[in-house]
């Protein structure tokens, strides 16, 4: 399911009954049997999740004053900024936490420290840390979703992806990395059909420093690392944002992906934002759409239908 501009208007209408008009703070939700009120989040920063070659690995966990529900559904945050640069406070996920889901948000291993496949297994012991430690934090362990812009769409998208496998050994083997819904902003799917940066030419781009060569080099690892290659039944559902006119992550990009969850009889929509670029980024004289806030809202209304409402 694809949302764009005004032709597609229609369709983004029906989606925004469920989303805006549902999700104001302090009055009932269109979710039956939940109501949604903005609760205080407690931030507790800098807590070790994994430990790789006897460096901690270290996230901030976002917990609601005022659970949505008891136990509490789970979504963890992956920071973008090209696999090499970012950092995990501030974060986006901190408006979720205010809806009363229980959120972290992760720090992993950039390219200048670590190559692909670490920030993946970086990214997956966080879900198998926050699944041990889910009573502790009264989290629902079957309840879990991953989220994440750019680099980290990228890396939830592979977290979605069982089939991937890429467990790595920062702790926690004896538990599951499944998460129950994704969500990718303007992320990497398939490294293979990226053309821009398959070549020698771009050895300065953010791609080449994470996967480590070019694709004719190492073509195993472009396609080991390309969250489309990984798509198999029993992946969650997704929701993909993505700008019309990003110039650093092309639509094509989340549309591959689109395809992959089609072809597998996935559950999978993408947003497309008509007007914006990278980071949903203004590059026309008028106003993005759907703007900002109600993406936001489109957000909530996912991860409500697939982590709190799932009976």
């Amino acid at each position: 399911m694809k949302y764009s501009g005004i032709a597609s208007l229609i369709s983004l209408l029906l989606v925004l009954s469920l989303a805006v008009t549902g999700c104001p703070p302090r009055e009932e939700a269109d979710q039956p049997g939940i109501t949604l009120a903005v609760t205080s989040v407690t931030i507790t920063r800098n807590i070790e999740y994994g430990r790789v070659d006897d460096s901690p690995l270290l996230l901030d966990i976002y917990n609601p004053h005022e659970p949505i529900v008891s136990p509490m559904p789970a979504v963890i945050w992956i920071h973008g900024g090209g696999w090499r640069g970012g950092d995990k406070f501030p974060s986006r996920v901190d408006f979720l936490a205010k809806y009363g889901f229980f959120c972290a948000s992760i720090n992993y291993r950039l390219s200048g420290e670590a190559q692909f496949p670490a920030a993946v297994e970086d990214a997956k012991c966080a879900v198998r840390w926050l699944r041990a430690h889910a009573a502790e934090y009264n989290v629902d362990p079957d309840r879990i979703g991953v989220w994440g812009s750019s680099a980290g769409g990228h890396l939830s998208l592979m977290v979605a992806g069982v089939e991937a496998g890429l467990e790595g050994n920062g702790g926690w083997a004896e538990y599951s990395s499944r998460v129950a819904a994704v969500c990718s902003y303007w992320g990497p799917t398939d490294f293979t059909a990226w053309p821009e940066i398959a070549t020698a030419a771009a050895k300065d781009k953010a791609p080449y420093q994470f996967l480590g060569g070019t694709l004719e080099e190492i073509p195993g690892v472009w396609k080991l690392a390309s969250p489309a290659s990984h798509v198999s039944a029993g992946d969650p559902p997704l929701l993909m944002v993505h700008g019309n006119l990003d110039p650093v992550v092309p639509l094509a990009q989340s549309e591959i992906m689109l395809e992959a969850y089609r072809q597998a009889g996935l559950e999978a929509t993408l947003i497309e934002v008509s007007g914006a670029g990278h980071g949903l980024q203004p590059l026309t004289a008028e106003a993005i759409w759907p703007s900002a806030e109600v993406v936001e809202q489109l957000v909530l209304d996912f991860f409500l239908r697939h982590l709190v409402n799932t009976d």
